[in-house]
């Protein structure tokens, strides 16, 4: 009877945690598969990115949803963003690193409306690939041999992706990438580079790291959030 109670009771909350929703400003979300850590509330961390972001920059997301998706294993992914949605893995650690998944992928959604703003004058992909090329340099010097052509591409390159997660490793990029990136993750791409200012940006209200280390994705960021903004620096 025991046993019965058991299964009964976590069927039970699997079926609740698999209750989809509206949010306020009309984000539907879908639990394909259910989040299986109990202490993290998709609710209350989506409630949180509302509040977060300037509505605007939330238009061009529909859907959420929840599930094992077969490109999380193919792209070595958590989250991803297509067509309106937001892909993102059950398996969370805490809601920080939800929140930090749903503003990340966010970013991405912004990215073909907002293209020309971003990326036109190409003065945050000048500013990207300086720092590449400051990379490029410190590897070399540590023994690390890539072509310099490869730091020369803005887009995304498996090859140069695999160099910076198997050869170098992150705990090592880390260190060499401190002052220079904001993390590790953005010196995969331009696109990335975006994302990942774009995150911290939205996680970090005092912006002085940010500032500092990215002044023109900066920039960029403050007049993505408001024009206006850009005004009283």
């Amino acid at each position: 009877m025991m046993l019965q109670h058991y299964i009964f009771q976590r069927q039970r909350q699997l079926a609740e945690s698999k209750m989809d929703f509206y949010t306020p400003m009309g984000i539907h979300v879908y639990f394909k598969d259910p989040i299986e850590n109990k202490e993290v509330d998709a609710e209350r961390v989506i409630a949180r990115v509302e509040g977060r972001l300037p509505e605007h920059l939330l238009n061009e997301v529909e859907m959420v949803i929840f599930g094992y998706f077969d490109e999380f294993i193919d792209r070595q992914l958590n989250a991803f963003y297509e067509g309106g949605t937001l892909y993102i893995t059950p398996d969370q650690s805490s809601e920080d690193d939800l929140f930090d998944d749903i503003i990340h992928e966010i970013s991405h959604s912004l990215e073909s409306p907002h293209g020309a703003l971003i990326y036109h004058d190409k003065k945050i992909e000048q500013e990207f690939l300086n720092k590449r090329m400051h990379l490029h340099k410190i590897l070399w010097e540590l023994g690390y041999k890539l072509p310099e052509n490869v730091f020369l591409e803005p887009e995304y390159n498996k090859e140069f992706d695999m160099f910076l997660l198997d050869k170098v490793g992150y705990d090592k990029l880390s260190i060499v990438t401190q002052g220079v990136f904001i993390n590790p993750y953005a010196a995969t791409s331009l696109r990335e580079y975006f994302a990942t200012g774009f995150t911290e940006y939205f996680l970090d209200s005092n912006h002085s790291h940010l500032k500092q280390v990215s002044p023109q994705l900066y920039r960029k960021l403050l007049l993505l959030q408001d024009p206006e903004k850009l005004d009283s620096e």
